[in-house]
């Protein structure tokens, strides 16, 4: 890959320096920012590729911003993101003081915890923002595989909101692992070398290599530019002649750490020791004094100036590593430093460590690193101490980062209670910290043994957080939580932060899903010790139709107070209940601008996914998609069906039935093995709008019967107003205006306008429908009149649709065309062709002449005539199938092809339109 060093002498990846070369253009011309990932094995040329990026940035005038992950500091919170900002640390002084304070005390160059909430990344994006002000700016991230998590976090973060800036972010990668979880958008695969590129670097790395060994080296090295400048030197020189065939193949990966430790084992003994102390910890081996006497094992071999000299020399001359102007030894290749470990006797490496721990600080948490890695059996006074700074790393937002410092802890701790204490705490860090695999690993080890009572509903609540997120089960929801709850609040027991509400919040949400009355019933017992954000939740999500009346208008003023006091937690605890309202508009999520945990900005994307759909942004269905995949890496599974589950209503509403077949088959499954009510019941709400948006109207009553009786709103059905007005609509196009009628009056009793705005325009809208003649015109101008109507985009569209018929049918041609108008518009804007064809079918009845009540009979096939006059009589599909010996389903179809050619839309209209027998 020519000298790496970006001089332009890459061989073969035009395509990448292309794409590379376009992001820094737009970047340095103002049109916007852009993140890249660029992924592939070890020694594809990724570093070689950022080296290009970054030489062309320097010389265009962008700001260089550097970080190199590496495996000795992955449990180093921030540790990535401090060497990314901290050239940038003089412009903190710009930022508002709340940011200002999060960012230095997160990345440890202020003492003392950040304000409540972990707006780090925010604060980050503030001071990019700052810097690119002043020009653009370049972030290069190496080795993102052993990037800290906290630091990966907000990466992300950055990654999804540096496009309206003149910012560039490149990232290389290694294939495979977690590296690229949650990133947003596909990395960039950098290829194996083509056949001609791999023989012209090859040439250009060893021009004196014969024929035979060319063609050996090629085919072992299979592109990989690392292999081709490497392989050749492990051989011999009689080798490289020619005369003595190649060794035996091996996967690349290990042929080339052997060449690497081949190389280690035979430098002098001192040279082997400092290469072991960069690897292990590159940032503690450096200075004047890197190489002490005493450190180097061979006695008198450098005892002075002179000897440390030929030590660097002899490192420099086997290409392992060099010396950087900053004075650190810089490796070849990431496959160098794990070479250089692998091939440390243990014994070697433990020295090492401790060597490492002696020249760091007391309070630096990379020396209780090193002495963890060091000790070689039970230590209780280690233990807490890693104990201490893992708690306070937790509080600093590095909870990943704290949880491994914690299971740390609990194996050099010397009791079975202590250790059960420090993997509790470790599993509850990681699973707030998005690592919910490693979290459920924690918890198998815990269950091994007994778990203390005074940490009891601890464990009970990470047990819950990975079985709701990571498993899709909610058993342990109900078995765990309300005896937790108790304990948490009897007289005098432990509050361990917030966990009570922590614990409200996971029992709502079990309860929200399933409708399971044992979470409802313990909420309502610790009502009093429960938050008005909590208590909000449950008005809102246990029985709507009766509790929550006014829940829209607190809301509002919960958030006014919240984002005044910036309370994180309460925050969700909103976002939830806005949920439940359909309100979790933009004010709401503006609350979460500064958290950049994927826990947090999952949530929001829920939100965001459904008020898309309510809203009319058809536009975001992809995103659902996008969302689901990032959830399902991340283990966050729970997440993934329900992104899945938000998907399907876009396909619903468009009528995309073979779309929604699939994500049932997918979810479905998994939703009804966790009696996932709130999934499940849905799905069958889809289907009855899909049927709806083809005509098929009793299908559509049928399935949704099956979720709320006529002229009932049932318990535990918390969305009971989504299917509401579907069902009053399929009553009455199945000619079933009784129950259509006792449907909207119930909605009237239980006062179901004054639960959200959302819930009125929906009993508005049904009202309407319901209303004959002259009332039918102030109904709907009613509904429209309901404030924000036209927000719902789908669901006026469809009032409109429903009106301009009756407009139709009253012979008020001119506004009954111009209302269909207007809703061909919006269902063209969202796509929805099925329902654009019901308009049109309307629109063609308008302009079709009158003949009074009849049309001729030659306009209905015979069989459409025989089922016309059966369906007239009141009969339903089921039963005119059974008379005619047809499927339920092709009558519906009949019906679909009769409707517009007599100009009705409903079966109570059939026996007027039909011409006289």
């Amino acid at each position: 890959m020519g000298s790496g060093q970006g001089d332009g002498a890459l061989v073969g990846r035009r395509r990448e320096q292309a794409l590379l070369e376009r992001s820094l253009d737009q970047a340095r011309t103002g049109a916007c920012g852009s993140a890249t990932v660029l992924r592939g094995e070890a020694g594809i040329g990724k570093t070689a590729l950022l080296e290009w990026t970054a030489t062309r940035a320097t010389r265009a005038g962008f700001t260089v911003l550097r970080a190199v992950g590496g495996e000795s500091e992955s449990g180093i919170a921030f540790g990535a993101l401090h060497r990314v900002l901290l050239p940038l640390r003089e412009n903190t002084r710009a930022l508002p003081a709340h940011q200002r304070l999060a960012l230095e005390r997160a990345l440890g160059l202020r003492d003392g915890l950040p304000p409540k909430g972990f707006m780090v990344g925010a604060a980050a994006l503030a001071l990019l923002a700052e810097q690119a002000r002043r020009g653009p700016v370049l972030i290069v991230v190496d080795d993102l595989q052993w990037v800290d998590p906290s630091s990966a976090a907000v990466f992300v973060f950055l990654h999804q909101r540096i496009v309206g800036l003149p910012v560039v972010m490149v990232c290389a990668s290694r294939s495979g692992g977690s590296a690229l979880e949650g990133w947003p958008a596909h990395p960039v695969d950098v290829e194996a070398l083509s056949g001609e590129d791999a023989r012209t670097l090859l040439r250009r790395r060893h021009p004196g290599l014969a024929a035979g060994a060319v063609r050996r080296v090629l085919a072992e090295a299979a592109g990989n530019p690392l292999a081709l400048a490497e392989l050749p030197r492990r051989t011999a020189d009689e080798q490289r002649g020619g005369v003595v065939p190649l060794p035996d193949r091996q996967p690349l990966g290990s042929r080339l750490e052997e060449v690497f430790a081949r190389r280690v084992r035979s430098l002098p003994r001192s040279a082997a020791r400092l290469l072991l102390l960069a690897a292990l910890d590159d940032s503690a081996a450096v200075g004047g004094d890197a190489v002490r006497p005493g450190e180097q094992g061979e006695q008198g071999e450098q005892g002075e100036q002179g000897g440390a000299e030929r030590v660097l020399d002899a490192i420099e001359a086997s290409g392992l590593a060099r010396w950087s102007p900053a004075g650190r030894l810089v490796f070849r290749h990431p496959l160098v430093r794990s070479a250089v470990i692998a091939a440390a006797p243990d014994a070697e490496r433990r020295s090492a460590h401790r060597a490492l721990a002696e020249r760091l600080r007391e309070d630096d948490p990379r020396r209780l690193l090193h002495e963890a890695s060091a000790a070689e059996g039970p230590d209780e006074r280690l233990a807490a101490r890693l104990q201490e700074a893992g708690t306070r790393i937790a509080l600093r937002g590095g909870d990943t980062e704290g949880a491994m410092l914690l299971d740390r802890a609990a194996a050099l701790g010397t009791g079975p209670g202590v250790r059960a204490r420090r993997l509790t705490w470790a599993a509850v860090m990681s699973a707030r910290g998005g690592r919910l695999a490693y979290a459920a690993e924690l918890l198998r080890e815990i269950r091994r043994g007994p778990v203390p009572e005074d940490i009891a509903p601890l464990f009970a609540y990470a047990v819950v957080y990975v079985d709701q997120s990571h498993h899709v089960d909610f058993a342990s929801s109900f078995e765990l939580l309300p005896g937790a709850l108790e304990a948490l609040t009897t007289p005098g027991a432990e509050a361990f932060g917030d966990l009570v509400e922590q614990m409200a919040f996971k029992l709502l949400l079990a309860s929200a899903y399933t409708g399971d009355p044992r979470g409802w019933d313990a909420l309502e017992r610790h009502r009093g010790h429960l938050s008005p954000a909590v208590r909000l939740c449950h008005r809102a999500w246990a029985d709507p139709s009766r509790t929550a009346h006014g829940a829209e208008t607190e809301l509002r003023s919960l958030v006014a107070r919240v984002a005044a006091r910036r309370e994180t937690a309460a925050a969700w605890l909103l976002l939830w209940a806005a949920s439940a309202v359909d309100a979790a508009d933009e004010e709401l999520r503006r609350l979460f601008d500064d958290e950049h945990t994927y826990a947090t900005q999952g949530s929001v994307a829920k939100a965001r996914c459904h008020e898309a759909f309510l809203r009319g942004r058809w536009d975001a269905a992809e995103e659902c998609l996008r969302e689901a995949d990032t959830a399902e890496e991340l283990g966050y599974h729970c997440n993934a069906l329900l992104f899945r589950h938000y998907y399907a209503h876009f396909l619903a509403g468009r009528g995309d039935e073979r779309g929604l077949r699939a994500v049932r088959a997918r979810i479905g499954p998994v939703a009804t093995s966790a009696r996932m009510r709130f999934v499940t019941d849905h799905l069958d709400r889809l289907d009855a709008l899909a049927a709806l948006a083809h005509g098929r109207h009793e299908e559509a009553y049928l399935l949704l019967r099956r979720i709320m009786p006529p002229g009932l709103l049932p318990r535990g059905l918390a969305w009971f107003h989504l299917p509401f007005f579907d069902f009053v609509v399929a009553s009455l196009r199945c000619g079933r205006r009784a129950e259509a009628l006792a449907h909207v009056a119930a909605g009237r009793a239980a006062r179901m306008d004054s639960v959200s705005a959302h819930h009125a325009f929906l009993l508005a809208a049904a009202t309407a429908v319901t209303a004959d003649g002259p009332e039918s015109d102030a109904a709907y101008a009613a509904a429209c009149s309901v404030p924000g109507a036209d927000q719902w985009v789908f669901d006026m569209a469809r009032l409109r649709l429903l009106h301009g018929a009756g407009l139709r049918r009253r012979g008020r041609r001119a506004e009954a065309v111009e209302t269909l108008r207007a809703a061909v518009r919006a269902f063209r804007e969202l796509r929805a062709d099925p329902w654009v064809e019901q308009c049109r079918a309307e629109l063609r009845a308008a302009d079709r002449p009158a003949h009074g009540t009849a049309v001729p009979a030659g306009e209905l096939t015979a069989q459409e005539l025989r089922v016309a006059r059966l369906v007239s009589t009141g009969l339903t599909n089921k039963e005119v199938g059974a008379a005619l010996q047809l499927s339920p389903r092709t009558i519906g179809a009949h019906l679909y092809r009769i409707f517009p050619k007599l100009g009705v839309t409903s079966r109570a209209a059939l026996a007027g339109a039909l011409p006289r027998s």
